[in-house]
């Protein structure tokens, strides 16, 4: 990260790192480089070091300045989509024969990366509960090259102990590589945690208003930054200018975006708690939730994804999402506005019938940032 940025207060950063102002205008917010070529000063003379915006975009490069100072890394690389980055990542990290652990709770996509297309390039993997390191050390192999980590977890809501996993990967010369989607690197930072690379889906709470699809990676190892960055470009999957510049935008709010997010995921989470329909809820932020400690100790709050389980089964939290109203029953999440699921269904068929697969009586909550005493009258009567 650059030391203009190291001493400032995140906030600070979220809205200044990346966003110089536009020499030619004065424009304090970088324009929209909708373009695809560039003059070039006589034959290799590239001005400003840009020749073709699949290798690099003047608004792309601002994301990325922006994107590595908000994880304290040395290098950030923006993507098409969340997906496209964790294809990059692993192309680049692995080769046929080598290993990864993944976790027993993760997006459904990242699952089904591992399980239909890396695998047929001769990948191998194997899944680990990671809130557990010994169980973690337990799924290594002498091929492991790669720890995959998902905490706060999708959709169960697990938690990592970030620094002891990372000392798992380093004593078996491994790369630990942290999705920090749901927490943002607002509330947690996995690389001064010992992770070697973060992973976003852009798409949520980045971007923070459902209007773009990104991804990202992060990484504090020069060599390996410059390594993505050669697959980024020879495979293509890039952030266009228009995607880039709306990640910009949405990053300039994420901290209060955050606060709110995680306020009002507490009073929902408390509230679940106390239903009678509810058989369990799933929030870090709650005492009793095995991995609270840890959240405490790693994240600023708790988030605002909140996941429960509805006495009746499946059915039952089917018939939940169906009659909620303000919330909106949607895929993704991390926009200002709340979306409700059931992942068994949605998000997460793709790990049907695997290790993976969730319960079928499980509803998942994206919280947004709307008046909290509406959002609980509207779980209530969905809840009946």
């Amino acid at each position: 990260m650059s030391d203009t940025f190291s001493s400032q207060s995140f906030e600070t950063v979220a809205i200044h790192a990346g966003n110089t102002a536009d020499p030619l205008t004065g424009a304090v917010v970088p324009p929209i480089y909708q373009v695809s070529t560039y003059k070039q000063d006589g034959v290799g003379g590239l001005r400003g070091g840009y020749e073709y915006s699949r290798s690099a975009n003047p608004t792309r490069t601002a994301l990325e300045e922006n994107l590595a100072a908000l994880e304290g890394g040395s290098r950030g690389l923006a993507f098409a989509s969340g997906l496209a980055a964790e294809d990059c990542l692993l192309r680049t990290l692995l080769a046929p024969g080598d290993h990864v652990v993944i976790p027993d709770d993760a997006y459904g996509g990242t699952f089904r990366l591992f399980a239909k297309v890396v695998s047929r390039w001769g990948v191998e993997w194997s899944v680990a509960d990671t809130s557990d390191p010994a169980a973690v050390r337990a799924a290594l192999t002498d091929r492991t090259k790669a720890i995959w980590v998902e905490t706060p977890s999708n959709p169960l809501l697990g938690i990592t102990d970030i620094a002891a996993v990372a000392q798992v990967a380093k004593d078996a010369g491994a790369r630990l590589v942290v999705d920090n989607t749901f927490a943002s690197p607002y509330l947690q930072q996995p690389l001064a945690l010992g992770a070697d690379v973060v992973v976003h889906s852009l798409t949520k709470y980045m971007g923070g208003h459902s209007d773009v699809v990104g991804g990202a990676l992060v990484v504090n190892d020069a060599e390996l930054g410059e390594e993505l960055a050669y697959h980024q470009n020879a495979m293509g999957a890039v952030a266009g200018p228009f995607d880039a510049w709306l990640v910009l935008r949405g990053i300039k709010t994420l901290a209060v975006r955050m606060d709110r997010h995680s306020e009002n995921a507490t009073k929902i989470a408390e509230m679940l708690t106390r239903h009678a329909r509810v058989t369990r809820v799933l929030y870090p932020g709650l005492p009793d939730h095995p991995g609270h400690e840890i959240a405490a100790k790693q994240m600023k709050a708790f988030g605002g994804m909140v996941s429960f389980r509805v006495d009746g089964g499946e059915e039952a939290a089917v018939a939940v999402c169906d009659r909620a109203k303000l919330f909106t029953l949607g895929e993704s999440l991390g926009g200002v506005e709340s979306l409700i699921e059931h992942p068994g269904r949605m998000t997460h068929a793709s790990v049907v019938g695997s290790a993976l697969e969730v319960p079928g009586d499980l509803v998942r909550l994206s919280v947004g940032i709307e008046a909290a005493d509406d959002l609980l009258a509207d779980l209530q009567q969905a809840l009946g």
